[in-house]
């Protein structure tokens, strides 16, 4: 039988896709390999694109409106292809991604949650070779979640960016530093007009942080609860630009926002402005953060950057419920510090005046709840004295006609050095509970700081 070349080629490169596909999926008998990472070898980083990506390179023209720089951006994608079905999350990231950082990403996710996710790299060097290779280092390591359509390596070609020079000097920056801001402004900008067909939500993360396990779930969990209420920005951590989500169908005025100040100022003080115009007028954080800033060195000129965030926490399954409350204090409470920020999502925690023996924080819920598990920080790290020195945690029953107290406490725990933790509480006060109170036992000098109250209830409760 008499075959073609043509023929005999496009076999030659479908068994090759195939073979590669099955060595991926399979392991290829090599117990030993990170399941991650795909050895190619010293292939070629333009084949190992092609063979990630078999159809070849690809151009992907985006209509994003009436706005003349992102209309019609061409885009590069450099390995992935899109996934027919809309997503519930995709994740974003405009720089160079440290290895951890997107193997954090994966393997803190479940299979069900990978399939419901993700992940877009946006490679913005203006040397087109510098992201070729740099994209096929990514689809070595990464070559299963590339073909499962799990992580799309994209370009927008820099011949679609505005001038990144003689910019106005804001702040008195020095001229790369706004050059650097500037540009990282575009490069979102591009990344969030690709992102915002592909999912519900869009998430941004910076290129060197690490993932909690199963932060997609606590992200829907939270969700859940800010449903029906109107918002513009929910926050997963309080460092930079690390852990914010969007509506996706507000990615497109986000991107031409970003695009029309690039210049300004920074991106994460620009995205202070956007959620101001979008009437949210106060931060919206859930704690624990789900991401943890992990690298050392600044994107901009390898500076120093020691960020941590120590409100993180590595297990997202292990987020509490806070059932809906309303919060009293017989402390005087220091201006806006109300009690509410140390048990809601506000920014910011409880900071009340000489507490003295018999001052009480009380929580009461809106309706009675089977309480299993109580955690309580107090004191900052701002304001290392303000702790509660002596104090008990308290379960109550019977809420009074006035809705501020019960009629009869249960003490479950004693507070050591700031802190108290208390697991398996549905043992000690069976019944429902009514109010959680917090009473201060002997008087201090130093004022307290309640930084956060958090409340697990029983299954089915």
């Amino acid at each position: 039988m008499r075959c073609s070349p043509k023929r005999f080629l496009t076999a030659v490169l479908a068994a090759s896709f195939l073979l590669l596909l099955l060595l991926i999926l399979h392991g290829g008998g090599r117990q030993e390999q990170d399941p991650l990472e795909v050895e190619l070898g010293d292939v070629a980083p333009a084949t190992i694109l092609q063979l990630l990506q078999p159809e070849g390179a690809q151009r992907i023209l985006k209509d994003t409106g009436d706005f003349s720089v992102l209309h019609n951006i061409s885009y590069h994608l450099l390995a992935g292809s899109h996934s027919p079905h809309k997503k519930f999350l995709a994740v974003g990231l405009a720089s160079v991604p440290l290895p951890a950082t997107l193997q954090s990403l994966f393997m803190q996710s479940t299979e069900e949650e990978l399939q419901e996710m993700v992940v877009v790299v946006h490679l913005a060097d203006a040397d087109p070779g510098w992201n070729v290779r740099v994209a096929a280092d990514i689809a070595r390591k990464f070559a299963q979640q590339i073909l499962l359509g799990r992580l799309l390596l994209i370009h927008a070609p820099h011949e679609f960016y505005p001038t990144l020079q003689g910019l106005k000097r804001n702040y008195n920056d020095p001229e790369e530093r706004v050059k650097f801001r500037s540009k990282q402004n575009v490069d979102y900008a591009f990344l969030l007009t690709f992102a915002a067909n592909l999912s519900s939500y869009y998430l941004m993360i910076e290129d060197d942080v690490w993932s909690a396990k199963s932060f997609l779930t606590a992200i829907r969990k939270a969700l859940a609860s800010r449903e029906g209420s109107n918002w513009a920005t929910l926050e997963f951590s309080k460092l930079g630009y690390i852990g914010k989500l969007y509506r996706s169908s507000d990615l497109p005025r986000l991107a031409r926002f970003l695009l029309l100040f690039y210049q300004e100022m920074p991106c994460d003080w620009l995205l202070v402005h956007f959620r101001l115009l979008l009437t949210q007028k106060d931060v919206i954080r859930f704690k624990p953060s789900l991401f943890q800033h992990m690298g050392l060195y600044s994107s901009f000129q390898g500076t120093i950057n020691r960020l941590e965030d120590d409100e993180f926490q590595p297990d997202a399954l292990d987020i509490p419920d806070n059932p809906p409350a309303t919060l009293f204090t017989s402390m005087s409470v220091f201006e806006n510090y109300e009690p509410l920020k140390a048990y809601s999502t506000a920014e910011g925690y409880f900071w009340g005046k000489n507490p003295s023996a018999g001052s009480v924080f009380s929580i009461i819920f809106q309706q009675p709840v089977h309480v299993a598990r109580v955690r309580v920080r107090t004191g900052s790290q701002e304001r290392r004295g303000d702790f509660l020195r002596f104090g008990v945690l308290e379960l109550g029953r019977w809420r009074g006609p006035n809705g501020r107290d019960c009629g009869a406490y249960t003490t479950v725990g004693t507070f050591e050095k700031g802190t108290l933790e208390r697991r398996g509480l549905q043992n000690v006060v069976p019944g429902p509970v009514e109010c959680v109170r917090i009473r201060v036992t002997r008087d201090q000098s130093e004022w307290l700081i309640i930084q956060s109250v958090e409340v697990w209830t029983a299954a089915g409760s």
